[in-house]
């Protein structure tokens, strides 16, 4: 009999997220108007939760090493985290969004804000993992000093959610750390496309390669993971768009275009945690140890 059929059925307790998948342009501040009225619209709809891609307010500058593009970086608190709480206070939502930040201790990074419907930063999250691969125009690690804090993990309207950025992504402590820690949502705002020609088929296997193991991810960990990409070309990237959420048993429930601008509204049934941790309680459960010969 299949693990769920032999649990007892567990009281569905539902929360709509809303994905924003995006193009970002030349100027920030259009790029603000654009997520901001589609935040609200979304939240019209019923999203709780929305999460914007990674680095949205700006075209993906990590392509080349510009001294100049460190104009860009901002405080946190700062201009863009306060435009968002506003629109996050007056529309009821929590706003998960990542942002180039310049610290007081004169480093940048790339930092997921995650903003309340009371217009509070709730949490603040720096990428750990950054890219320094400039031959296929991931140069993050010209730019951004990697986080050091670890996973971050907050609860919002009753719901434990973590927010990581992208390259995050692909290694499973980071998310074994989250769900260590409460989260029933991994949110990873994302900018991932390719660069190149694909006579191989190289690109069909890494996008397969990048869903497949955020699928992992949700099912080693009994959460929900949401991952909300770019779209577009940008320079010489082809952003591959198709943001998408898999439940905790690695079923994809929602998934964006390749190709398009979209906005997704997702109902995510949070009982399926409890369900899943009762039959495969894979965290309770775990032993591991490493011992040297």
């Amino acid at each position: 009999m299949a693990a769920r059929e032999r649990s007892k059925k567990v009281k569905a307790r539902t929360v709509l997220i809303g994905l924003v998948q995006m193009r970002s342009r030349e100027n920030p501040a259009e790029n603000l108007t654009i997520a901001a009225h589609r935040i609200v619209a979304l939240a019209k709809r019923g999203a709780k939760i929305i999460c914007l891609p990674e680095l949205f307010l700006t075209p993906y500058f990590c392509q080349r090493r510009d001294k100049h593009f460190f104009a860009l970086a901002e405080p946190i608190p700062g201009p863009t985290s306060h435009v968002l709480a506003d629109i996050a206070r007056r529309n009821k939502v929590t706003i998960i969004t990542s942002l180039f930040e310049r610290a007081r201790n004169n480093k940048f990074y790339n930092t997921a804000l995650v903003l309340s419907p009371s217009g509070k930063i709730n949490a603040r999250y720096r990428k750990m993992h950054i890219p320094d691969d400039p031959h296929n125009y991931y140069d993050e690690a010209y730019y951004f000093s990697s986080g050091t804090q670890g996973t971050v993990t907050v609860r919002v309207g009753g719901i434990e959610v973590s927010p990581m950025i992208c390259w995050d992504q692909w290694f499973p402590e980071g998310a074994r750390s989250a769900a260590a820690g409460g989260a029933q949502i991994i949110f990873y705002p994302t900018a991932i496309g390719w660069q190149r020609e694909d006579p191989r088929g190289v690109n069909k296997a890494e996008h397969g390669a990048w869903q497949t193991i955020q699928r992992a991810h949700a099912i080693a960990n009994n959460v929900f993971v949401v991952a909300v990409n770019r779209v577009g070309k940008d320079d010489h990237l082809q952003f591959w768009g198709t943001s998408f959420v898999s439940d905790p048993y690695g079923a994809v429930i929602a998934k964006a275009s390749s190709t398009k601008e979209e906005d997704l509204l997702v109902n995510c049934d949070l009982s399926l945690i409890a369900q899943m941790r009762r039959d495969w309680p894979f965290l309770k459960a775990r032993r591991f140890s490493v011992r040297k010969q």
